[in-house]
């Protein structure tokens, strides 16, 4: 018998793949290497945002004995959250509705912690990011596939009605989508609300929408975004500034319940969320983050720049015998690879000393994963890796 509980094994075994590549791949190697481009995960290549640094500097110098007490979701920050929310979606979001999180993460343990029990299933798009299964596995609950279509990775609604069954109690939708960089239009999301609203009254409880937003704000050609939690009155978000900030080591986001849920299971939300996120392991971001979070929320990585790397890399991936959608968010490319084996690229690239995320681990193994956040000298040092591997495996 394991000494490890079984939950603790089912998460393993869930993220397996992902913590060879991280660690014992050639990838977990070389990692590190400066010698190496480096498009795997969405971590900075580039020194952070001044901005950023200023705001943290400034926010830990004490101003009063209390400055590192222990801290929940503070009043001012979620105050100016709910109205900053409120302005950015056009909902009239309250700050008891916003508890701060360490990030997307702790924002999306702390929604299945609120609504979901041993056994029940939470359906997750395929491909999609890869810890929302072992999240789910180590509190004894069921990741439930569906597949996005196979063409442009739209939300394929009779793939998702097909993965709802009697224990379904959450649907997760991921906008702009990682890897592929899709934003679902106003008209998918409604479908989909639709389709929600059928299938709850057909196994006869509510079926809850996280909407998982923490690329809301990089998009690509001024694209207008819409979240579910406009929509669909059961729905939470959950939001980290790790992304728009390209600073995921510096903690915060939050979970937010919109303001369109019935009175009722809005307000036993509300009143559950201290006792959550302290029950799950004091959940909360760090003293300072929160107190900079106003100074935060006006900075963001260049999505410009971010764009120009996007069509730079595009454009030689096409010429090169790729089949790619271009993003219309995210900082990510998800490409097929020529001749359909995502390893053997991966392998092929890596020979060559540029590294990218093999397709295998979001569960597409055709496909392979580009992350923008790499600078410019890596990209265009990597541009004849790309295409002599392209040309080669066509």
């Amino acid at each position: 018998m394991s000494v490890l509980s079984n939950r603790a094994l089912s998460a393993a075994a869930a993220f397996a793949p992902v913590q060879d590549f991280f660690f014992s791949s050639r990838y977990g190697e070389r990692r590190g290497d400066p010698a190496i481009c480096d498009f795997t995960f969405g971590n900075p290549h580039e020194f952070p945002l001044t901005g950023l640094v200023e705001a943290i500097r400034e926010h830990a110098v004490p101003q009063d004995q209390n400055w590192y007490a222990y801290k929940t979701s503070e009043p001012e920050p979620r105050a100016f959250l709910a109205q900053s929310l409120s302005e950015e979606l056009g909902l009239g979001f309250e700050p008891d509705d916003i508890a701060l999180t360490a990030g997307a993460f702790g924002a999306i343990a702390l929604a299945f912690g609120l609504l979901l029990n041993p056994g029940d299933e939470v359906v997750i798009p395929r491909p999609g990011w890869f810890c929302y299964a072992p999240m789910l596995r180590l509190g004894n609950m069921v990741p439930v596939e569906a597949a996005l279509s196979p063409d442009r990775f739209d939300i394929d609604l009779a793939a998702l009605d097909a993965a709802i069954g009697p224990r379904t109690r959450m649907v997760v939708v991921n906008s702009p989508h990682n890897p592929t960089g899709r934003i679902y239009s106003e008209v998918e999301l409604k479908a989909v609300a639709d389709l929600l609203e059928l299938a709850s009254t057909r196994i006869g409880h509510r079926i809850f929408l996280l909407s998982d937003e923490p690329y809301r704000r990089i998009r690509f050609d001024h694209r207008p975004f819409v979240s579910p939690a406009e929509i669909y009155p059961w729905t939470l978000i959950d939001y980290s500034y790790g992304k728009v900030l390209l600073a995921p080591g510096q903690r915060i986001g939050y979970l937010a319940l919109s303001p369109l849920m019935p009175d009722k299971d809005r307000q036993t939300l509300r009143d559950a969320l201290f006792t959550t996120q302290m029950a799950l392991g004091w959940t909360f971001p760090n003293a300072v983050m929160q107190y900079a979070i106003a100074d935060l929320e006006g900075l963001t990585v260049d999505v410009d720049v971010l764009a120009k790397r996007r069509d730079r890399l595009s454009g030689v991936l096409e010429a090169s015998g790729y089949d790619l959608l271009p993003p219309e968010g995210t900082f990510y490319l998800f490409a097929r690879a020529p001749g359909g084996d995502g390893d053997a690229l991966f392998h092929a690239l890596a020979d060559r000393d540029v590294f990218v995320m093999p397709g295998r681990i979001m569960n597409t193994p055709d496909h392979f994963r580009i992350c923008l956040t790499a600078n410019d000298e890596m990209i265009e040092r990597s541009l004849p890796a790309l295409r002599e591997v392209g040309m080669g495996l066509g």
